[in-house]
């Protein structure tokens, strides 16, 4: 059966006026447009402030890291050539790629990195107060070479240095300015391959080649390193200002591929190619162009017609991506989440009642279903989940199912139980009490979700109100405000459970205003304690049995709903090659796609 749906009027004139009619690829696949469907519409694209799945996929077109990673997370050079680390651990010196420009034409040096990681990262990244936490200072001996001196060795650091994850920002556009609002947050300028060029809002983004990016072409090509975890920012742009409030945040430079032209609210951004990338001869297209296209059914339609090429993290709604994948240009891939490692969950306040009662939210988690949750709402796409770490990282020793499991046939029953002993008495009408269950914007599938949760608490006694807000509003009520009760979430645990599990538990990582960290407020000594440890820790045995303890402990305490392992599905047209080519995924560069047509 066809998929085909009607497409909007809008959506055709936008992209009509945008002129995404593929270009003639030269000998060396040169050329082209390519059109990433983004769900929901970024708020920003600070990719160093906020680190939300839509800012890391664009975003990372501008800004670059230190380093890149293959499949196995092994670390590759990006704007770092080389690097040594010292016999104790406290040393780390990074030798720079020479020649490397941001997209608005100053040179990347050692200054850049001390501001970024300094003055920026640590100091505003969600996670960067816990990543940089030991790195006391770095020196700049010369404009290629940056020593990080730290006061404890970090063996997870070396996981946390690509550009989605601590981006390198232009000093030059930030220093001396109020980070937050400074213009670099709509209009980035970074090093990648390619340039931002405009934000149409509500629409698109759009990002064209950068000809000057750095890399050069080579027979086996590292993965272009992602601006959106550690990107470099420009301190000519950014030092001396408040970083939250510069309008790097968004206007963007960078050292990436493409170069930030336009942001059209509500409708797209553009980035056009960066021809100052240091990656000589790349990037391959000409432009990015982000869509934000509310409607999924849209969505789909624009992927089935060729109107759009690429959608991942959900855009493209689980129940149409089986029937996507049959059609002849149509590839789907579960490939570059690798470095995500993503966890479904529910977020309780734990300082508000109910959920500040160890039993009521022990009592939610016997309740929920995952398995039905997992086949009905993500169509199979996920396992269920047992704790605060992924079964990702068992390989590393780091996981362990020996954990109180809440995935019991009994779990109603049981539920029923808890919330009697809670003080939460049926009423008159079957009634316990009444909450608000906030849903986070990100599509259906959690307009569904919440729906089920609904239901649950329901059979529970438990009357929940569900409450829909915009990406600002719920990062603002759940993370500054503290204004909430449940909300439903996802997590990404990333690479190394100190860069992506410490930020929600840690006691040090309730930060009002800073999004994705401790928004449940839950903390105690022990489980503070144990990921210090394990922080520090170089033997490989000793720090699993720290996050033995920790999950543990956790799991019983209850402060989440650890509901399932999400397994994310990317949807592209099969013209555009080498678009998935390292563990991040949408969050690369793209210096590496083209069209072949």
């Amino acid at each position: 059966m066809m998929l085909a749906r009607s497409v909007t009027c809008c959506l055709v004139a936008a992209l009509a006026g945008l002129a995404l009619m593929p270009e003639t690829v030269s000998a060396q696949k040169r050329g082209g447009t390519l059109v990433m469907l983004v769900q929901p519409e970024p708020p920003t694209l600070a990719s160093y402030i906020s680190t939300s799945g839509p800012i890391g996929q664009v975003a990372t077109k501008v800004y670059e890291g230190l380093l890149e990673y293959d499949f196995s997370l092994k670390p590759l050079p990006g704007l770092a050539e080389s690097w040594t680390v010292s016999p104790d651990g406290k040393t780390i010196t990074f030798r720079l790629q020479k020649g490397v420009k941001f997209s608005d034409g100053k040179p990347f040096t050692s200054g850049d990195v001390k501001f970024s990681v300094l003055e920026v990262l640590k100091k505003l990244h969600p996670r960067g107060a816990i990543t940089f936490r030991d790195v006391t200072d770095i020196d700049t001996p010369d404009e290629h070479t940056a020593v990080f001196r730290l006061a404890k060795p970090a063996p997870y650091l070396m996981m946390a240095l690509s550009g989605y994850e601590s981006p390198m920002l232009p000093k030059h556009l930030l220093e001396g300015s109020d980070v937050k609002t400074n213009k670099l947050g709509n209009s980035p300028v970074g090093t990648g391959p390619y340039t931002f060029v405009e934000w149409q809002r509500g629409q698109y983004m759009r990002f064209d080649r950068n000809p000057s990016y750095w890399k050069k072409p080579a027979p086996y090509l590292m993965m272009a390193l992602s601006g959106y975890e550690s990107p470099m920012l420009p301190k000519h742009l950014l030092e001396g200002s408040d970083v939250k409030t510069n309008k790097l945040g968004n206007s963007p430079v960078g050292t990436g591929p493409y170069t930030f032209v336009e942001w059209q609210r509500g409708q797209y951004m553009r980035f056009d190619r960066n021809p100052s990338y240091w990656k000589k001869g790349r990037p391959y297209l000409d432009r990015i162009v982000a869509r934000f296209v509310a409607d999924s059914a849209t969505r789909t339609a624009a992927i089935e017609k060729g109107e759009a090429h690429v959608g991942g993290f959900g855009a493209i709604p689980y129940s149409d991506v089986k029937a996507l994948a049959k059609l002849p240009h149509i590839e789907t891939t579960t490939r570059g989440y690798e470095m995500q490692s993503p966890i479904v969950q529910l977020d309780f306040n734990t300082q508000r009642p109910p959920f500040d009662n160890q039993k009521v939210r022990q009592a939610i988690s016997y309740a929920i279903n995952r398995k039905f949750v997992i086949d009905n709402i993500w169509f199979s796409f996920g396992k269920p989940a047992t704790g605060p770490i992924s079964s990702n990282f068992a390989v590393a020793g780091l996981y362990t199912p020996d954990v109180q499991s809440y995935n019991v046939p009994n779990g109603i029953q049981i539920a029923n139980t808890l919330l009697d002993e809670a003080g939460l008495r049926r009423g008159a009408n079957g009634t316990r009490v009444e909450i608000v269950h906030d849903i986070t914007p990100y599509g259906e599938e959690w307009q569904r979700y919440g729906e089920y949760v609904q239901q649950v608490l329901a059979e529970l006694g438990i009357k929940a109100t569900l409450r829909h807000e915009d990406v600002p509003t719920w990062l603002r009520r759940i993370y500054t405000d503290y204004d909430f009760q449940l909300t439903n979430n996802w997590i990404q645990t990333l690479a190394d459970p100190v860069i992506g599990v410490h930020r929600l538990y840690h006691s040090k990582s309730i930060r009002p205003g800073v999004v994705f960290v401790n928004g449940s407020r839950w903390s105690s000594p022990r489980t503070d304690e144990l990921m210090d440890l394990a922080t520090v820790e170089p033997n490989p045995g000793k720090r699993a049995g720290f996050y033995k303890e920790l999950q543990q402990l956790l799991v019983q305490a209850a402060p989440l709903v650890w509901v399932h392992e999400l397994h994310f599905v990317t949807v592209h047209n099969k013209q555009f090659k080498d678009l998935i080519v390292s563990p991040l995924g949408l969050y690369a560069p793209f210096d590496r796609v083209y069209l072949d047509k």
